[in-house]
Parts: structure tokens; sequence; C-alpha cells
């Protein structure tokens, strides 16, 4: 028997308040997925679009320095902190801290100041050999078991300490959560009195 006609069995065995419990169940836990991929911005996090990285605020800081680094210019958040010798690696590595960042978000359980797991740490200092090559073939860092970070610690965030380490940073606004309209006084502009 295959699984298809047992689920149809076990469906038909179930008797019909049973059925619409089930059916409630699985729309609500399909709807609560919904709004949960609408409210994380869940598709932003598939494009290399450094504004994806500030949906969390605790972020608006390493965002801002980053952005008036000379690595702003050129480069996202991407280009550093992820692997990129496949579209597969790349794409696990970000489902997996953005689980992790999704999971110490939530929990409010982040740290005051951000650091890079270990893991992290090796895709960045590959992503600086990557695009730095010309810069360190003569220098024999692997040898010594030295790290890139360990003499550019500051490149290119700067000294990021905390939350208060940038309280005047510009960044781009995010877009709003609830829909305009679903609250009262929410299709106001802003800034006016009644």
């Amino acid at each position: 028997m295959s699984l298809k006609e047992r689920l149809f069995d076990t469906w038909r065995c179930l008797p019909g308040r049973q059925r619409t419990l089930l059916v409630v169940l699985l729309g609500a836990l399909v709807g609560l997925g919904l709004y949960l991929v609408r409210i994380s911005n869940f598709f932003s996090y598939l494009s290399d679009d450094p504004r994806a990285c500030i949906n969390c605020h605790i972020m608006y800081p390493e965002y801002a320095t980053w952005r008036h680094s000379s690595h702003g210019r050129d480069t996202t958040c991407n280009d550093c902190h992820v692997p990129h010798h496949s579209v597969i690696a790349k794409y696990r590595f970000k489902a997996e801290d953005g689980m992790r960042h999704s999971a110490i978000f939530t929990l409010r359980m982040e740290p005051q100041v951000i650091r890079a797991r270990p893991e992290a740490v090796h895709v960045i200092n590959d992503n600086c050999i990557r695009c730095h090559t010309d810069q360190i073939a003569h220098t024999n860092l692997a040898d010594h078991g030295r790290l890139c970070l360990d003499c550019h610690r500051e490149v290119p965030h700067g000294r990021v300490h905390s939350l208060s380490s940038t309280p005047n940073a510009a960044v781009p606004p995010l877009d709003p959560v609830i829909p305009r309209g679903w609250l009262p006084g929410s299709a106001r502009p802003s800034g006016g009195s009644r």
C-alpha cells in the first residue's frame, strides 16, 4: 500500500469533527508560516542587498560602519560573510546563520557586542584572500597560522563596540510590517497633527 493510499484511508477513518479540526489546524499552521515569511522579510535574505542585514535593528552599527568604509563602495555583506565556492554552500551557510540569528533575536539573547563565530571567521578570511590575492601573494599567513583579521580587525567596520557606538548613523528606513490603514490612525502622514 502506498503512502498516498494509507493517508487517504486514515483520512476516511477520522470522524467529521476530527477532520474539521485537522483542516483548521493545518490552515492555521500554513497561515502562521506565511505570516512569518512576510513579517521576517524572508525573501530579502535570498538577495545580496545589504539592507537585508538591517532587518534586525542590532545590525545598524555594522551597516553604518561598512557603508562609510572603503569596502562600502565595492562590496556587499555577502561578499565577505558567506562562502563563494558554490551556490549550495552560500545558501546553506546563509540558512544556518539566518536560523541562528532568528532564534537569538526572537529569544532576546543578542549580545551587546557582535562577534563572528569561528566558522564565520574562516569564511571571512577565505573571502579576504579571494578578493585580495594580488596584495597577499607574497605573504605566508597560513604557514604561521595567522588570519587576515589578526592585523586588520577593524576592516571594514571600524571600532564597533555596541549599539551606542554609532548613535546618529543614517540607515535606510525599513518598510512597515503592518500595512497602512489596518490600524486606526496609521493612514495619516507622519509628523502631522489633527
